[in-house]
């Protein structure tokens, strides 16, 4: 036992004596660092110091061995160093001092110097052509397409047949960009300046009289200058954007030839008349007040928000008085109660106000009120159709007589869907400062108070709550208490890719230096491509590294799938071996574009393949249309009406729909006397893929009819065979929801005899005679009766047989044709076979 307790303290110590030995060199090491680093920045602080060096050692030498000098040469070159070593440590010291200090001052201050952003605008030129221009030129022709629909003096329309920015990015403050601060808010102040004659927008003008005839127009540049505000907002979750001034325009317009590189006649009406159209726009949405908002989320989902339903709460208003207005048949002066003005005469009367709800094409309109102060409390549920919108709220003053109503003041607040399905509201306040408020989720309630424009102190309170958002994939964005059911689902969609109609046609070429584990043997290569949950696989090829397929395959485009996937295997008797795979994104592949690429293999060191892939172009020839292929039908049911305006003098309404669906149109019977019809009736569309549009009118037996509502219900996303109840508020009328069922109906079979639907067809036709045959029997005996009122809903329902009778008939001829092509081709078959 000694001799082991020895041997246990020998390696003891043993491992002590590395463990010092270690830390001894790694003090060393560190010290030897910090030394280094200390003779550097004496070499440069003190550069006469390599020079002194040696005439101190050499004075050494001498002291040592040839001249004994005293021992205070060695004291003096420690004190020395010491002394160094202190400036050095001070003055990173008063570094890091120096930069906290620059950054305190750059947070704090209200403004900064000016300074040049020239690497911006080289950043800006490199992204321009390729992201930003696109995105850029997407936005302006849609916000011209809405402009261009009004007639002018000059045209009598006008049709946008190109639309190019050009190369030629605008310069962003390369001569002045400062920040400074306006009631507490921090703003960045750029300058925008954007001069190109590279542009390209075609333009084609019906001309107006006296003129007549159709010329082009063609924009080729364009000068645009003024300076930009950013102002940071939800402690940098979005930031708003805007023009300080009406910016300076200038565009050059070339008329009559329609080409760029030939001479054409510039028309100085038709260069004022846009320049004032540009200018007009701009003024609109982000000339200071006016501002746009770019979001900033944390997390980018990637989804495109195309709709939601926001639920508006008009609460009440306060300071609300009457403002002399122009054309006003009295003079209205303000009394000092605030509420009440006198009209001349020494009366005093109470104001009647009342708030209209627009958003869109939707209006919605609160009760009326009196006072100062008014509470409303009404909530509307409106549809947003895109990812932003602005909600305009305009007050109104009813009249004596509740007919005549007088404008006092409007304000509008704005939302934007941010892509961590958050939403963002801002408004303008008072003295141009910024109202924002952002709800995280949806369903959560925002409080809002926004002052009335052109008012000094006016202010209404409204809560917004976002329902819901609906993205382009047909999911939706909701509270997460309330995934599973929703009162008021966005158009009847649910989370499914549905098919858009175009056909992928995907060619797997050849392949490159495609080699397995084992390098020194060929491979037997074949290629799986996976596109949504369809897979298609080519044939193998022996014992090749480059070998070539030259395979087509066909893949029915899925909306929001946006990835084809690709797997080579080498097959092996024992088990296929995977040599690589790699996924092709197909976003922004327009029709009729073919791709001829090669595809680089993941996830192994060598190998690649050559795809051509095309997005054939979506046929609308009625031969391969669904309705006449036999894949399934529209079936709409309209239960009923609710909240309709009044129609007739009596303030009620004599309702009824009428369906357009394409070409083909049809109507439900008439409810009398009512602003809560009840229909329950089924109407059912071949399913074309066409615009379903419902038109609710009242009904007039003399006069035309009035329109007392539209709206449109969209189904391209519904899930085959499950219907989806839903109410639809009415746009174009100020209240009024219609309450639908819809379903697509898609047959569990899809080959079907031909002549069993012909001779159901031809049963339906035998049906729908004896119907009107009875009708008309029945409005015959009516009108002996005299009874009249009985007499028009009957010819109403006649008027939807007879449709339904012509939309068989057409069934029939479309079958017919369909039957002697195929006994053309049976015949021609037969021949061949003689």
């Amino acid at each position: 036992m000694s001799s082991l307790q020895e041997e246990g303290i020998t390696q003891r110590r043993g491992t002590i004596h590395k463990a010092r030995t270690g830390m001894t060199r790694r003090l060393k090491d560190i010290c030897s660092r910090e030394a280094y680093e200390i003779w550097n920045y004496i070499r440069t602080d003190k550069p006469i110091l390599p020079f002194l060096i040696p005439v101190v050692l050499f004075a050494w030498i001498l002291e040592r061995w040839v001249v004994p000098f005293s021992n205070w040469v060695p004291l003096c070159v420690v004190v020395w160093a010491t002394i160094q070593y202190g400036r050095y440590q001070r003055q990173l010291v008063v570094e890091d001092l120096n930069n906290r200090w620059k950054r305190h001052i750059l947070n704090t201050s209200p403004t900064t110097p000016l300074e040049p952003c020239e690497w911006l605008n080289k950043l800006l030129f490199a992204v321009w052509p390729n992201f930003i221009e696109p995105k850029l030129t997407q936005r302006f022709v849609k916000s011209m397409l809405k402009k261009l629909k009004r007639k002018t003096r000059l045209f009598q329309s006008v049709e946008l047949q190109e639309f190019s920015l050009g190369v030629s990015p605008p310069i962003l403050g390369l001569q002045r960009t400062y920040w400074s601060t306006a009631g507490g808010q921090p703003v960045m102040h750029m300058g925008f300046e954007w001069d190109t004659n590279e542009m390209s927008v075609l333009l084609a003008a019906k001309l107006a009289k006296p003129l007549r005839g159709m010329a082009r127009i063609v924009i080729n540049s364009i000068h645009l200058k003024s300076d930009l505000r950013f102002i940071p907002i939800l402690d940098g979750q979005a930031v708003l954007f805007s023009f300080e001034s009406t910016p300076e325009v200038r565009i050059g317009v070339a008329f009559g030839s329609g080409s760029q590189t030939l001479p054409a006649t510039e028309l100085p009406g038709v260069s004022s008349w846009l320049e004032k159209l540009f200018t007009e726009t701009l003024i609109r949405t982000m000339v200071e007040p006016r501002r746009k908002c770019l979001p900033l989320p944390s997390l980018n989902l990637k989804k495109s928000a195309i709709g939601g339903i926001l639920s508006v709460t008009v609460v009440s208003a306060s300071n609300v008085v009457r403002s002399n207005t122009k054309g006003a048949t009295l003079e209205r002066r303000l009394n000092p109660h605030g509420g009440n003005y006198s009209n001349g005469n020494g009366s005093v009367k109470m104001l009647n106000t009342f708030v209209e709800v627009e958003l869109g094409d939707l209006m919605r309109r609160t009760k009326t009120c009196q006072g100062s102060s008014p509470t409303w409390g009404n909530t509307f549920n409106m549809v947003l159709h895109e990812n932003t919108g602005t909600l305009n709220l305009n007050l109104y003053e009813q009249g004596s007589s509740n007919v005549k109503y007088d404008y006092l003041a409007s304000c509008e607040i704005k939302m934007n869907y941010v892509d961590d399905d958050s939403t963002v509201f801002w408004a303008i306040g008072r003295d141009s400062s910024v109202l924002a408020a952002r709800a995280e989720y949806c369903g959560k309630e925002v409080s809002m108070v926004v002052p009335f424009e052109g008012t000094d102190s006016a202010e209404i309170n409204v809560k917004l709550v976002l329902r819901e958002w609906q993205f382009a994939d047909g999911s939706r964005g909701l509270h997460s208490q309330n995934t599973s059911n929703s009162d008021h689902p966005l158009l009847g969609s649910s989370n499914f890719h549905s098919p858009t109609g175009r056909k992928l046609k995907i060619t797997v070429v050849e392949g490159s230096n495609l080699a397995g584990k084992d390098r020194s043997r060929k491979n037997d290569p074949y290629i799986k491509l996976q596109y949504g949950k369809k897979i298609s696989k080519t044939r193998t090829i022996s014992r090749a590294i480059s070998p070539i397929w030259d395979e087509e395959f066909e893949f029915n485009e899925i909306e929001g799938d946006q990835y084809l996937k690709i797997k080579c295997y080498n097959g092996d008797f024992l088990g296929d071996e995977n040599m690589g795979s790699a996924r092709v994104n197909l976003e922004g592949l327009e029709e009729g574009e073919t791709k001829d690429v090669w595809i680089p293999l993941e996830k192994v060191t060598t190998g690649e393949v050559r795809l051509k892939i095309e997005k054939q172009k979506l046929e609308q020839d009625t031969e391969n249309s669904p309705a006449e292929s036999g894949n399934g039908w529209i079936e709409l049911i309209l239960v009923e009406a609710r909240d309709l305006i009044a129609a007739d003098w009596r303030g009620t309404s004599d309702p009824y729909v009428r369906v357009q669906y394409g070409n083909l149109k049809k109507r439900t019977k008439v409810v009398y006397k009512t602003l809560n019809p009840k229909w329950n009736q089924i109407l059912e569309f071949p399913d074309t893929g066409s615009r379903l549009v419902l038109h609710v009118k009242d009904h007039n037996a003399v006069l035309p009819t009035y329109s007392i509502g539209d709206c449109f219900v969209e189904y391209e996303r519904l899930p085959p065979n499950e219907m989806v109840d839903k109410w639809i508020p009415l746009e174009g009328v100020t209240k009024g929801e219609i309450h639908v069922q819809v379903t697509r109906r898609v047959p569990e079979t899809s080959k079907k005899s031909s002549l069993s639907h012909q001779r159901s067809s031809m049963t339906k036709v035998h049906r729908l005679s004896e119907k009107v045959r009875k009708i008309i029997e029945k409005v015959k005996s009516l009108a002996e009766d005299g009874d009249t009122e009985n007499i028009s809903s009957y010819l109403d329902k006649l008027e939807s047989v007879e449709e339904e009778q012509e939309m068989c008939m057409f069934q029939l001829h479309e079958d017919k044709t369909t039957l002697l092509a195929k006994i053309h081709e049976l015949d021609q078959v037969m021949k061949g076979v003689k």
